[in-house]
Parts: structure tokens; sequence; C-alpha cells
């Protein structure tokens, strides 16, 4: 009995060290750090949808976007008066952060496909900012499109 009880506190003692390893390992250390060349991606974006001369043109924009390119660009504008988070601007180690259009694309893709936030991290090298957007959007054209119609709407 006595060998099964000193068995038993070794097997019990790994097991505990062998958790307690596992669980340090996943909080401590240094963090992985994923190079995400933003600027390269916004310069993407840009080239592709709005430049003079983009990749893709109004067809392809309003069917990605579910809408057309100046209203896109007229809620960019509005929310980067509205909240310095669709602005442009510098991290820490004064590299270029995200761009407006960034920020914008991937809140306008995830609420018109239900993209997850992380597939777009891909390409546009974001994570989630859809909270924000659908905040500011609410605050800036809440008034004027998100209530009943009136007689000059209609018409």
């Amino acid at each position: 009995m006595d060998m099964l009880d000193s068995f038993a506190k070794e097997i019990a003692m790994e097991v505990k060290e062998s958790l307690d390893t596992q669980g340090r390992s996943s909080r401590s250390g240094p963090r992985i750090y994923v190079n995400r060349p933003c600027e390269e991606a916004a310069e993407q974006l840009v080239r592709d949808y709005f430049c003079d001369d983009p990749t893709y043109k109004k067809k392809v924009f309003r069917r990605r976007f579910q809408m057309r390119r100046p209203l896109f660009e007229r809620i960019v504008h509005a929310l980067g008066k509205w909240s310095p988070e669709f602005t442009q601007r510098k991290d820490a180690l004064d590299r270029d952060g995200l761009s407006p259009l960034q920020k914008c694309t991937s809140a306008i893709h995830q609420l018109a496909y239900g993209t997850p936030a992380d597939a777009l991290d891909e390409y546009l090298k974001i994570a989630e900012c859809l909270k924000l957007f659908v905040k500011g959007v609410i605050h800036i054209f809440g008034d004027e499109y998100m209530r009943k119609p009136n007689v000059n709407d209609v018409q």
C-alpha cells in the first residue's frame, strides 16, 4: 500500500509540474512578432480600388463593397473627422499605422459579407475596428438615415 501511495504521489507531482510548465510557457516569454507590412497593404488597396486608374473598376467596387466609391469615400472622410482612430497615425516605432481606408474596408467587408475580422487580416493587415466604425456611422449619419422617410424621401 505504501508503494502505491508513493507511486501515486510521484505521478501526481509529475502531472502538476507538467501542467505548471505548460501554463507558464503559454503566458511567459517574449511575444511572437508577426511582420505585417501595413504600408504595402495600404498601397495595394489604393492601387486596387482608390487611385485614378484602379485595377478594379466601378462595377467591381460596387459589388465588393456593396456601395459606390463616392459614398465609401464620404464615410471614410466623415469618420476621420469624427475620431482620430480613423486617421493615419504613427505607431511606437514611428512607422505609419493603418490607413483609414484599411480600417473602413475591414469594417465594410465584415458588415457586407459577415466576414470574421481575422479572415481579413491577411490582405488588409488589420484586426477588428468594426465596433468603432458602427458607432461612428450611427453618430454621424444616424439623424439623416435612421429616421422615418419624409415626403421628399418618398417622392
